[in-house]
């Protein structure tokens, strides 16, 4: 490991290639295999090029931060979302690919590395769990708020997990002790519902359902 990751924790050069390698892999593997549930078999390119944008919004939008706390973690312009909307249109599967993705761009931005795990807990897994949004695609008006909570829910645990493998040490020491053993879901749940809720409130504008359904519309037709 010690090609791809130099003594701070950071990605080396090659541990950049490898990482791009990695997502570009994974738009290949999407695009042989999203959306298996549907009429079509392939990754058409109405789908591609929306899931592709969807990953080009979450990127952008990550990088505009309400708030940002101390080690890591953020509330940003409703980047999740972005993930989420895929995977309401098509499915699980192209969710979860499309999240995956998204966790590479998020690895190459901010990374740091302690251990294979620890990057598959904060980066991989966290940002791939977006996609289980897509378990409620045909639940109508209220799937994808339905999708949106679980989403968060979902990657909260994988953070929350890698917080209590990897980050206990650096728990403030005026944390209250008898709230210790909640420190990583605490840290990690107070960033991700603060933005939920946000989001939420936004999806619930009238205007931005009109809008969002047009979209829906023109990506799965």
């Amino acid at each position: 490991m010690s090609w791809l990751v130099n003594g701070e924790g950071g990605l080396t050069t090659a541990g950049y290639v490898v990482s791009v390698v990695l997502m570009l892999v994974c738009l290949a593997v999407g695009l042989a295999l999203a959306d298996r549930d549907g009429k079509r078999r392939g990754f058409a390119v109405r789908q591609l090029a929306y899931c592709a944008m969807a990953v080009a919004l979450a990127y952008v939008t990550s990088f505009i931060k309400i708030f940002k706390l101390p080690y890591g973690g953020s509330v940003t312009l409703l980047s999740m979302l972005f993930i989420v909307l895929v995977a309401n249109w098509y499915g699980v599967r192209t969710g979860v690919l499309v999240g995956f993705a998204y966790g590479l761009l998020q690895f190459l931005q901010e990374p740091y590395v302690l251990s294979v795990f620890q990057v598959c807990c904060d980066y991989v897994l966290a940002f791939a769990a977006l996609g289980l949004a897509g378990l409620f695609r045909n639940k109508g008006k209220s799937g994808l708020m339905a999708g949106y909570i679980t989403a968060v829910l979902a990657r909260g645990f994988f953070h929350s997990l890698g917080g209590y493998l990897y980050w206990m040490d650096y728990m403030p020491e005026n944390f209250p002790q008898s709230l210790a053993a909640l420190y990583p879901i605490i840290y990690n749940y107070s960033y991700l519902l603060a933005e939920g809720v946000i989001t939420v409130i936004v999806l619930k504008v009238p205007a931005v359902e009109k809008a969002l359904e047009r979209v829906r519309k023109s990506a799965v037709q």
